[in-house]
């Protein structure tokens, strides 16, 4: 199980709360997050309840402000909810579509990918099923840019899903030890 704490100010300061696992409203504890530790596990946080808005990954370690985990790429400045990753030590497949619903070319993937037009010829594509292992999509090539994590499940349309304007251009499989 993975343990992530939220502190109010930075640098682990003034009021806290301890999360062991998903939590869609962290605003109901804290009014805002300025620092968290992960002492366990890895998390996504995201910017707006119900997991919804942009996303970033933590792994174990601190974060003593929100200012440098800006500067680690994260491009959102509240956290309103997290998930959990579970642990995962099998192997890691998805099937990737060129239309909704899981229409057109399609493409098994089964490694990191860090740039999709160039290694399946697709400038763009519309659903996916994971079938194992846990990942994180991002909007550019060689994993930069915002970034979406995708657990085992039908995905049958990312535009129905909220991401209309959105392009996946490259994953990888999340195989830290969470």
């Amino acid at each position: 199980m993975g343990k992530i704490i939220f502190y109010d100010d930075r640098n682990f300061q003034g009021r806290s709360y301890d999360c062991m696992s998903d939590c869609s409203d962290i605003s109901s504890y804290l009014s805002r997050v300025g620092s968290i530790r992960v002492e366990s596990g890895c998390f996504m946080v995201y910017e707006r309840n119900s997991y919804m808005g942009n996303q970033f990954f933590l792994r174990r370690g601190e974060y003593h402000d929100m200012q440098r985990m800006m500067s680690m790429g994260m491009i959102f400045d509240t956290i309103r909810s997290c998930r959990m990753i579970p642990p995962y030590r099998g192997s890691y497949r998805m099937r990737i579509y060129e239309r909704d619903n899981f229409g057109g070319q399609m493409h098994e993937v089964m490694d990191d990918c860090d740039n999709i037009m160039e290694r399946y010829r697709m400038s763009d594509w519309q659903s996916c099923h994971v079938m194992d292992g846990h990942w994180l999509f991002y909007e550019q090539p060689h994993y930069r840019g915002r970034m979406w994590y995708f657990r085992p499940g039908e995905y049958r349309s990312f535009r129905d899903m909220g991401y209309s304007n959105m392009r996946f251009m490259s994953m990888r499989r999340i195989t830290d030890i969470c």
